[in-house]
């Protein structure tokens, strides 16, 4: 391959936004004469790989600005640790349907038994699989929502909940909520309504989840459904549920 013609396409696939190929012309080019690829063959192995770069790309970038804790995946979480709740049940919810259902995701038990890190798992999946996403604990939310409701940007600071695909809300039910702050929880659960999926962790049963007080109702309707595991000796459970 000439000079000019490297140089001519390396300069098109920058103006096309495609970096990697611009980068990387060379050595498709010697993989294709070591691989004596035709014409079509080629390029489809250049916009393969330029595709899967972008979605690295996309990954890598739904990842920093979702706010997780850490990005630990099942792969990562020790089944042994819970003899008795059933992987295939929490690899069901990690195929995804309940999200593309926009339906919601309930993990309850006492703490230090792996919900958040179940729950974050969840979201990584999530966001491999193209769907934004974003982490909260439920405290954190209450607190950003209180400080912009003062400032008069409750409406601008609500759609940074609305917005992803996945909110995943943690540590629901450690601290009762006041009636105000309930009302407040409440309108991002109601606007989230049928429009995308919730990812929660608590350490509450629903019949206990007495931080919605009078928004319970709608809250428990919204997230019961079908059980998915048994419940464990720690007494968590693991709900898919729909809205």
């Amino acid at each position: 391959m000439s000079q000019l013609v490297t140089a001519r396409i390396r300069g098109t696939a920058a103006k096309l936004g495609l970096p990697h190929l611009a980068e990387s012309l060379n050595q498709y080019a010697e993989r294709a004469e070591e691989g004596k690829l035709g014409y079509l063959d080629f390029l489809d192995l250049v916009l393969a790989e330029e595709l899967a770069v972008r979605d690295d790309r996309r990954f890598r970038q739904g990842l920093r600005l979702s706010k997780l804790p850490h990005h630990k995946t099942l792969d990562d979480y020790d089944f042994s640790f819970q003899p008795e709740l059933d992987p295939r049940k929490v690899k069901d919810l990690a195929t995804l349907s309940f999200i593309e259902a926009k339906a919601n995701a309930a993990l309850l038990g006492p703490p230090g038994v792996g919900k958040t890190h179940l729950a974050v798992a969840l979201a990584v999946a999530a966001c491999r699989a193209g769907f934004s996403i974003y982490f909260t604990t439920l405290d954190d939310m209450v607190r950003q929502l209180k400080t912009a409701e003062a400032a008069g940007r409750l409406t601008s600071k609500l759609r940074s909940y609305l917005r992803p695909s996945v909110l995943v809300v943690d540590e629901v039910g450690y601290q009762p909520l006041e009636r105000a702050e309930a009302n407040l929880v409440f309108q991002v659960i109601s606007k989230r309504y049928e429009k995308g999926s919730i990812i929660l962790t608590s350490n509450k049963t629903f019949s206990k989840a007495h931080m919605f007080r009078r928004t319970r109702a709608r809250c428990c309707r919204n997230f019961t459904g079908s059980m998915v595991s048994r419940r464990l000796p720690s007494h968590r459970g693991v709900r898919a549920t729909r809205p």
